[in-house]
């Protein structure tokens, strides 16, 4: 399971023209599930997400947790892109949707996270914090 995090102000998800989620202070995450990944991994990831250390404590420093800061969160099947050989990318690492959907399911549900939705095309707007943009692979 791969998540690429984004420390961010403020986040939206739109489908179809409509707000399906957003939040303010907080990350984004972008989640692809591999056809190997199960709920330990889910699990394992959300915990680790909820507890890195990319906010500013009272120094400055990236050295505080998510605390009361919120997530959203969105399927990204592409973070599984494969591009070593050629030009377009190979999804066959990806997971299926019906072995990645109730994974995604999972790891929102346990990270507290509001959600976009599952394999549709969405509109995802940020205002990226910092910036800062980390990737976290379990």
């Amino acid at each position: 399971m791969r998540a690429l995090v984004q420390r961010v102000s403020q986040a939206a998800v739109d489908v179809e023209g409509d707000r399906v989620a957003q939040i303010g202070p907080g990350m984004l995450v972008l989640l692809g599930v591999s056809r190997e990944d199960t709920d330990a991994e889910a699990d394992r990831l959300a915990d680790k997400v909820r507890a890195l250390r990319i906010f500013d404590d009272a120094e400055g420093r990236m050295n505080e947790p998510l605390g009361d800061r919120e997530i959203l969160c969105v399927s990204q099947f592409t973070l599984y892109g494969d591009t070593r050989k050629g030009t377009r990318p190979s999804y066959v690492e990806a997971a299926p949707a019906d072995v990645a959907e109730p994974l995604y399911d999972r790891f929102c549900e346990r990270a507290g996270a509001k959600k976009g939705v599952f394999g549709a095309c969405m509109g995802v707007a940020l205002v990226n914090d910092g910036p800062v943009t980390v990737i976290l692979e379990v």
